[in-house]
């Protein structure tokens, strides 16, 4: 019975800790003119960053072109291991079509 607890114990610390690894980011937008977003793939969290336990918040500055994809960004602020990942991911994220360019700001906040 002991050793059966135990073993429930351990599988509950690996589900837990893959779930925490598992977590996407969290991603704060605020659109200049509401635009939808439609697709926005989650950064990924590198095994690099993960073993060294980097956290942190990556801000961008966004240029949104009339198609809805992302046309520039400009880095705020961040860890430049987290910032690679949120450049890698912004290259598929896709906003609603609009009849002219928008900005925003984007908040992901990484917690290992």
């Amino acid at each position: 019975m002991i050793g059966n607890n135990k073993r429930n114990l351990a599988r509950l610390a690996i589900v837990a800790a893959l779930a925490t690894f598992l977590t996407p980011p969290v991603v704060n937008s605020q659109a200049q003119d509401g635009r939808q977003l439609i697709f926005h793939p989650a950064p990924i969290y590198s095994d690099f960053a993960r073993k060294l336990a980097i956290s942190g918040v990556v801000k961008v500055l966004v240029v949104i072109a009339p198609d809805g994809k992302i046309k520039d960004t400009k880095v705020i602020g961040g860890h430049p291991v987290l910032v690679d990942a949120v450049q890698e991911a912004l290259k598929n994220w896709r906003y609603a079509p609009a009849s002219s360019e928008t900005t925003t700001v984007l908040e992901f906040h990484f917690h290992p």
